[in-house]
């Protein structure tokens, strides 16, 4: 059965990731470091080739897909945009310490959200729909290999609520540059929306093309539930 291998990739490293802020709607774009960072990976490591490339509207994430796939124009998708942090935008988790609704966001609570921003189920079903939509879309053109450059939260987000095997959003912390091959199979995306985290990215040279999450990993085991 044919599959579709998509590449989720989070962006290069931003003056306010060094400063440890929250950094969602501001249009950073890649630090020195950062365009340094992504540009040494491309030479040290390999980048699974793609046909067609994804990216949030932001500059960090168009600036990173243009460095690691220079030949292909990534294409927008507004809805891979970062979550909205509101009031708590640019500021660090020691300066928002004292606001009242910060211990509860930050403890996950249900329906607490930063004011003039998303609550997280906003969010995570923001982002559920535009995964959905965008793979339907890959499915129905017939390209193989794609990429999606995005941010760090939106691709444990989409791991957790989709991946398998499953896993919490925290075990899916990605660093700048780096990110999953994931392998959609029709008929499981089909049956559960559902799709396999195939391997970690870039890849090792020398090494085989892909190198396995979980080798004790079957996913036969989901189609039918």
């Amino acid at each position: 059965m044919k599959s579709y291998y998509i590449q989720l990739i989070r962006n290069g490293l931003t003056a306010g990731n060094v400063d440890g802020r929250y950094i969602g709607h501001t249009d950073e774009e890649l630090s020195a470091e950062g365009i340094e960072q992504i540009t040494q990976m491309k030479k040290d490591y390999k980048y699974p080739a793609v046909e067609a490339v994804f990216s949030s509207p932001l500059s960090r994430c168009t600036q990173t897909a243009k460095l690691i796939y220079p030949n292909c124009e990534p294409i927008i998708i507004d809805g891979f945009i970062e979550y909205n942090f509101g009031e708590f935008e640019g500021k660090s988790a020691e300066e928002l310490e004292t606001h009242p609704v910060f211990p509860d966001w930050l403890a996950g609570k249900k329906g607490v959200s930063p004011p003039f921003g998303e609550s997280n189920e906003e969010f995570s079903q923001r982002i559920a729909q535009t995964m959905i939509k965008v793979v339907d879309g890959i499915i129905q053109s017939g390209i193989t290999k794609t990429a999606i450059v995005t941010h760090g939260g939106v691709i444990m987000a989409l791991l957790a609520m989709f991946g398998l095997p499953e896993a919490s959003m925290h075990e899916w912390l990605t660093p700048g540059g780096c990110g999953y091959t994931i392998r959609v199979t029709p008929s499981l995306w089909s049956q559960g929306r559902k799709f396999e985290v195939f391997a970690q990215i870039p890849e090792i040279e020398g090494e085989d093309e892909f190198r396995d999450i979980d080798d004790d990993f079957n996913v036969e085991d989901f189609l039918y539930d």
